[in-house]
């Protein structure tokens, strides 16, 4: 088996699966698991749940934890342009024959003892058994939706982290921010260490009623056994903010935060306070001050607020800005960079002949009016469709969002769509591309962009 077999197996079960056989085949990853020997017993580290800030949070955990001298495997869901990309040993994906050897043995199992998983069993057992190929014993696991559903939390990952709760994902997971928050909280397990980011009162109250209901728990939770503060100093070329964050492990001063945004402030704060978690555990060392802090500057995720500024695309030169907000509060958290980047064009409020235009698709059911308030309506944008069978129609979302927007476009596919948001730019001006992170991997596809 090579690894475009691999691919053409998970594009396969990608496709839509009967809800009837969706319990079936989420029971199975712990059969699949025993099958292969429990890859997942050697391992240890957290499992990360939410509705946004997941990616960057792991991103995050992933350079703590080198700082502390160990070797850990990262599990980010989704991937943008391969499906390696979903494992990672200190932050750098595996090679194609690396996923290929740990995949083939995780097929060859399902087929001998005929155990039908979803695509997201197949990727945790995949995960498990390359980290116990390559001897990696810590963890830092992404679930994709949920988390009592998510098939990564058979992984036994003993510090459970809630990022933040918001509406997505509603038809799987309720329709108000407490059942999200309780079928989120759900990943906790007796024994567990929970850390929880910022909740609004209504998810925060939901999650602890299902906290309640576990036993032998420890709990650290933002804004009570947890603190940040984020404050501006002196840089070398210029100003840079430095986050301190206080845990009851430890006090961690002026640690950098690379990736852009205030909100960042945040996952970083919790993503500190999940290795704290992690060592408090005796998984690994507390990591030293100063290499904490150069671990953390080196923080890169693509496709969040990532800018390619040299774009070409098809005789066009310009910057693109990606970010893969999926849903209204993950734009909304966004949006000032976006913004500012906008006014970067040489226009105070982001007008003029040429303002920036925005490349969007989402999946079906999100609230696309909810996603493009925060961004200015005279930008104009064009709707694409992505190779996803969840992809929205471009022509349809047009109907509902039109009115009241500025130049409403649509365009086929990811490529087309760049083309034509390039000829409204104009040279040197600015796409903004975002909506879902399945577009923003064709995006970096069609900008030559590699795999990161």
């Amino acid at each position: 088996m090579d690894y475009q077999d691999c691919v053409d197996i998970l594009e396969k079960l990608h496709g839509r699966v009967r809800e009837s056989l969706r319990d079936e085949r989420r029971a199975n990853v712990p059969r699949l698991l025993a099958a292969l020997g429990h890859p997942e017993r050697g391992l240890r580290g957290m499992l990360v749940v939410g509705t946004n800030g997941k990616g960057s949070t792991c991103a995050f955990a992933v350079s703590a934890v080198t700082a502390g001298g160990a070797r850990v495997g990262s599990m980010p869901s989704p991937h943008l342009q391969e499906h390696r990309e979903r494992i990672r040993v200190d932050g750098v994906p595996v090679t194609r024959a690396e996923y290929a050897a740990a995949f083939a043995e995780v097929w060859q199992a399902v087929e001998r003892h005929a155990l039908p998983v979803l695509a997201s069993g197949l990727y945790a057992a995949t995960a498990a058994v390359h980290f116990r190929r390559a001897g990696v014993p810590l963890a830092v696991a992404e679930a994709s939706i949920g988390g009592n559903r998510a098939a990564a939390g058979e992984l036994g990952m003993d510090v459970k982290v809630v990022t933040g709760i918001g509406l997505d994902h509603t038809r799987l997971l309720g329709n108000s921010l407490a059942e999200i928050a309780r079928a989120k909280a759900m990943a906790v397990r007796d024994g567990d260490h929970a850390v929880l980011g910022r909740l609004t009162p209504e998810a925060a109250a939901a999650a602890q009623q299902v906290l309640d209901e576990r036993d032998r728990l420890t709990v650290w939770r933002m804004d009570h056994e947890i603190h940040y503060t984020a404050r501006t100093v002196a840089g070398d070329r210029s100003p840079a903010v430095v986050v301190d964050v206080t845990t009851p492990r430890a006090v961690h001063r002026g640690l950098p935060c690379p990736l852009p945004g205030a909100h960042q402030h945040h996952n970083l704060a919790v993503a500190v306070a999940a290795v704290d978690a992690m060592a408090e555990r005796g998984h690994l060392r507390t990591p030293d001050g100063e290499r904490l802090r150069t671990r953390l500057a080196a923080t890169r995720w693509p496709g969040r607020l990532e800018l390619v500024p040299d774009a070409r695309l098809r005789g066009w030169t310009g910057r693109v800005l990606l970010d893969g907000a999926t849903n209204p509060q993950g734009v909304a958290a966004v949006a000032p960079e976006i913004l500012r980047h906008g006014r970067g064009d040489g226009h105070a409020d982001g007008r003029g002949d040429r303002p920036p235009v925005l490349v969007f698709s989402s999946f079906e059911g999100k609230d696309v009016p909810g996603m493009l308030a925060p961004l200015p309506s005279h930008w104009p944008v064009v709707l694409t469709r992505t190779g996803s069978h969840e992809c929205s129609d471009p022509s349809a979302v047009r109907d509902r969002v039109a009115a009241g927007r500025g130049p409403c476009l649509t365009a086929q596919n990811t490529r087309s769509a760049l083309e034509q948001a390039g000829a409204l730019a104009g040279p040197g001006g600015l796409i903004v591309v975002t909506g879902s992170l399945r577009l923003v991997g064709e995006a970096r596809t069609a900008l030559d962009l590699p795999p990161a």
